[in-house]
């Protein structure tokens, strides 16, 4: 049983006097689709030659909490039916949900994803079929329902991997390889690591092409709001090149935080929902995987996770990429689920467990300790909510210098103090 409590009884104690904050905006990419139902509509005419009268679809959703995902499913769902297709959700992400089927299921019930919110069954299982191999004799699979359908139609968010740099990263071509692959293609693919990815994403998403009636891959590219930057259907024969294309838009277009050091960052929270690896190291330049490519010359010394959210299901993937951790986060922690998902990816640092601070007030005293050098009230601090919303932030006076530099900054409120409640949990919202 973890302690309750783990006193830190160091001379000068660890509640240093702090800077104080103001609140900043920062611009980044806003590139917005206005009318998402008249481009999926344009998009599937481009389809219209398919007869799918009649045709069952399974229609793959992942685990990432993508904002903007539901309106073009139910876009999706809408022309499907309207062309007389039989349509059906089924959970398309690999090993996560706690690698079975009913967590699956829940986890995309938690993102809303239910027969009562979309009018089409849900159905979920854990069962594959082997569809091929890849040259080196790597095994590809199909979730056994979906392959059993008359089409397929993977939709993922595009964007830059977590954990490796690549041609394909996150996006349709791994959503094949490996979500729509289940718990069995996870583990094939991963065992044998991600430094493989290079090839192996794009060899099972063609094996899969080639072997199974993918209709179409939906591929969605947000912008720093979590809107959706673009859309569209892209065809098989078009999958990996438009997979690629559609990864260089993302690259361009994902959050970032405007500096170019950072003493403590604090997190307040990480989840499944917001990264696939808890907390973006396209942000903080941590991947657990240890992999190069990460590095967007930001340096910050120590990371504060304050929280889970709630979405995530005590899935606590990326802990271990920070340094200081507080009693309440590591009390929502399931552990089964985040170990089967650091196991099955082979990132075990994925999972480690930083210190864990009685409360948010040590917390981030125990990470200013963590800063050599550092006075408690000169540290360079910025609090965010998590690494998927960055437009407005907090930032200590201390970095006013850098501020006033960047027109991409801008102050949005005079300066205050951190508050903390009587049992020294941080105060407020951004």
């Amino acid at each position: 049983m973890f302690p309750k409590s783990i006193p830190i009884p160091i001379p000068g104690g660890l509640h240093g006097p702090l800077p104080r904050f103001v609140e900043v905006a920062q611009k980044l990419s806003t590139e917005t689709v206005d009318d998402v139902d008249a481009v999926i509509a344009s998009e599937f005419a481009r389809f219209s030659h398919i007869d799918l009268k009649g045709k069952s679809v399974a229609v793959g959703v992942g685990s990432r909490g993508i904002k903007a995902q539901p309106a073009v499913v139910h876009a999706l769902l809408r022309e499907l039916k309207a062309a007389g297709a039989v349509p059906f959700l089924f959970p398309a992400m690999g090993s996560h949900g706690g690698g079975n089927a009913a967590g699956q299921e829940a986890v995309l019930a938690e993102y809303g994803y239910t027969e009562a919110a979309f009018g089409v069954p849900v159905k979920a299982s854990m069962e594959v079929v082997e569809v091929g191999k890849v040259a080196d004799g790597t095994p590809v699979y199909c979730d056994a329902i979906a392959h059993a359908a008359d089409y397929i139609i993977p939709v993922n968010r595009v964007k830059p991997h977590t954990s490796f740099r690549a041609k394909h990263e996150s996006g349709l071509a791994k959503m094949l390889a490996i979500g729509v692959s289940k718990h069995a293609g996870a583990a094939a693919m991963h065992f044998h690591g991600m430094q493989n990815f290079h090839y192996l994403i794009p060899q099972a998403a063609q094996v899969s092409l080639d072997n199974t009636n993918v209709l179409f891959g939906v591929g969605i590219v947000e912008n720093s709001l979590e809107s959706i930057r673009h859309v569209e259907l892209v065809a098989p024969a078009d999958f990996l090149e438009r997979d690629a294309a559609l990864l260089e838009l993302a690259k361009a277009s994902i959050p970032q935080l405007l500096f170019r050091e950072i003493d403590v960052l604090i997190v307040d929270q990480i989840g499944k929902n917001i990264s696939g690896s808890g907390m973006d190291p396209n942000v903080t330049g941590r991947a657990g995987s240890g992999l190069p490519g990460f590095d967007k010359g930001l340096k910050i010394k120590r990371i504060v996770i304050r929280d889970l959210t709630d979405k995530t299901q005590g899935n606590a993937t990326g802990l271990g990429t920070g340094d200081v951790t507080t009693q309440r986060m590591v009390r929502k922690v399931d552990w089964t689920k985040t170990y089967v998902n650091m196991v099955t990816a082979g990132v075990l640092n994925g999972a480690r467990l930083p210190i864990v601070a009685d409360t948010d007030r040590d917390a981030v005293g125990i990470a200013i300790r963590g800063c050599p050098g550092v006075e408690s009230s000169q540290a360079r601090i910025v609090r965010i909510p998590n690494t998927l919303e960055l437009t407005h932030i907090w930032v200590s006076e201390t970095m006013m210098a850098d501020i006033e530099a960047d027109p991409r900054l801008e102050i949005k409120s005079a300066p205050f103090e951190l508050k903390f409640d009587a049992e020294n949990a941080l105060q407020g919202t951004l």
